[in-house]
């Protein structure tokens, strides 16, 4: 079966309905991703039919919890999940942020070349980001644990946002560090993937959604 087959199947399973030309930008980004990853060692994924579950099937699982559309990915290494978010929902605004000038440039080709209008680059340390705004979502992928994400970054998200770690197995140590946060667990099943996936969200207590 090919990738657009894959890709294709993947959405119809999380009921995702994308264009043929979006769906087409998100191969073309697997495509970028395989090239570049011959040199600067992007991903541990080397092949692209896997690719398709391990990355863009497993970032865009998480749409249906995003809140709002000022988006921030923290720690986005080569756009995951930043840029599929961008691409699969172009009325969202992202912001990808990392401090490796490696996967940043390759970030930007990839924006540049795909012709993706509404996300942004940062390269820098999550503690110097100073933006002028707060964000609704805060995503991010490649934390190391749930209480440093939240700390180094809740001051960032806007009062009804949340903040979203997207994790392997079921982090119960993580979790039982974390207090005074409202936080739900939301098991994900991701097509084409056996490994577990789980979705932690986080929000400061006593705010509304």
């Amino acid at each position: 079966m090919n990738l657009a087959n894959n890709l294709n199947q993947g959405l119809q399973t999380l009921q995702l309905n994308l264009s043929e030309t979006t769906q087409t930008q998100l191969l073309d980004y697997i495509a970028l991703l395989d090239k570049w990853n011959k040199v600067y060692n992007l991903t541990a994924v080397r092949q692209p039919s896997d690719m398709i579950a391990k990355h863009i099937l497993d970032c865009l699982a998480i749409i249906p919890y995003v809140r709002g559309k000022q988006i921030l990915d923290i720690g986005t290494g080569a756009g995951l999940p930043g840029i599929l978010l961008a691409i699969a929902r172009p009325d969202w605004h992202c912001i990808l942020l990392d401090s490796s000038a490696k996967k940043i440039r390759f970030v930007k080709q990839a924006i540049l070349e795909l012709k993706i209008t509404n996300a942004e680059v940062v390269c820098t340390r999550l503690e110097k980001f100073k933006p002028s705004y707060q964000f609704s979502s805060i995503i991010s992928r490649a934390y190391s644990n749930l209480y440093n994400f939240y700390t180094q970054s809740a001051h960032l998200c806007a009062t009804k946002g949340c903040l979203l770690a997207m994790k392997g197995i079921y982090p119960e140590q993580e979790i039982a560090k974390i207090s005074g946060v409202k936080i739900k667990t939301i098991k994900l099943k991701i097509p084409q993937l056996q490994a577990q996936r789980h979705l932690i969200i986080m929000q400061q207590q006593g705010l509304t959604k």
